[in-house]
């Protein structure tokens, strides 16, 4: 059955574009097209899409708020395209936030240039998010608990609601093994927690984080598949709603407990013993910039059996091979279970790897953490 598509844009250009892209892919049928958000809307629930594409600068209605009413009348996965600019991130996390699954970069000169890269990572996005919606019961707007404060001074603060976010609903077949059914976790001192995650990762990581107490003891990584332009902004965010303090990772950061450093998008992280953070250059070789891999493995070869790493939501299977070498030396390896994932990729390949020293879902890995790490 051909993946049915909703095309949202003002630019007649990019809605024509975008519409011969995925035209051009025989599984997938663009069913409608919209210049506006209210237009969006009422053509997501007359031709009911099984994914929506959507720009967020519009006229009438923006993206963003079109996004949200969508969730509240027909929840429906959209993917949004955004600048690559610091405006641009912000408001596409303000977009994930309100329920969107995942973005891609708005890039005229991509589209032009590499019509072919453009076309199998647009297609590619959209099948992903259509396997995803269908193996799901449903998509509904749910709020984050997060404890939201005014400055950094009251990251003690009790918690608050944050802005809403798409939640994936269990699915009636989820399996036992797949279903966050492991015990809770045995208490241990741990040099470093390291997560990893893609797509559906930045409203993961915000769920995850938002649970962990100000004095959380261990130093944290993150490693989010995100554009260079994205990083700091998203770092940015969760600091003003967390109670640990997050920051974009610089070369020479220095891990301490409470502190949670995210990798630079376009660039790779890695740890050393000493505890220092190492930026360096992305490899073309590698497909992800920053990549899990990369930043796991450092950390398996620098704190042997004292490392807890997460794989969370995500497209591929990006942490693996990092996860083989972190429990060669005898460290702990958690995978966000099947339901709870946007896309079930990253976590499925450690689990099916039989690297998983267990499975929880995505509400219980933060309360998880707070509760393992001493």
């Amino acid at each position: 059955m051909a993946v049915k598509v909703l095309v949202v844009d003002d630019s007649g250009f990019f809605r024509r574009r975008v519409s011969e892209i995925l035209s051009a892919d025989p599984n997938i049928q663009v069913v409608g097209t919209a210049t506006n958000g209210r237009e969006a809307i009422d053509q997501a629930l007359a031709l009911k899409p099984d994914v929506i594409t959507m720009d967020y600068e519009m006229p009438m209605m923006d993206g963003i708020t079109a996004v949200r009413n969508i969730m509240q009348r027909c929840p429906t996965p959209v993917l949004m395209f955004s600048s690559l600019t610091h405006e641009g991130a912000r408001v596409t996390l303000d977009a994930l936030d309100a329920g969107a699954v995942d973005f891609l970069p708005k890039n005229f000169e991509d589209i032009s240039r590499n019509p072919e890269k453009v076309k199998a990572l647009l297609c590619e996005k959209v099948h992903s998010i259509a396997r995803s919606n269908r193996r799901n019961s449903g998509y509904s707007s749910a709020p984050v608990a997060a404890p939201v404060t005014p400055a950094a001074t009251a990251r003690s603060a009790a918690p608050a609601a944050a802005p809403a976010a798409r939640a994936a609903t269990a699915h009636a077949g989820a399996t036992a093994s797949a279903g966050g059914n492991s015990p809770a976790p045995k208490r241990k001192s741990y040099k470093l927690v390291a997560i990893g995650t893609s797509t559906g990762g930045p409203v993961a990581l915000q769920r995850v984080l938002t649970q962990l107490p100000a004095n959380f003891p261990s130093p944290i990584v993150l490693i989010q598949h995100m554009p260079a332009a994205f990083t700091k902004a998203f770092a940015e965010r969760l600091d003003k709603l967390c109670r640990i303090s997050v920051k974009e990772a610089e070369d020479g950061d220095v891990l301490r407990p409470g502190l949670a450093l995210l990798a630079p998008g376009g660039k790779q992280m890695m740890v050393d013993p000493r505890g220092t953070v190492r930026i360096l250059p992305g490899d073309e070789r590698l497909n992800y910039k920053p990549c899990v891999d990369i930043t796991f493995g450092s950390a398996a070869k620098s704190y042997n059996d004292k490392v807890l790493a997460v794989v969370l939501t995500g497209m591929g299977a990006d942490g693996r091979e990092g996860a083989r070498l972190l429990k060669q030396s005898g460290s702990q390896v958690w995978a966000q279970d099947e339901a709870s994932c946007v896309i079930y990729g990253m976590p499925m390949a450690i689990v099916k790897a039989d690297l998983a020293d267990a499975i929880y879902s995505l509400e219980d890995i933060g309360r998880h953490l707070a509760e393992a790490c001493i």
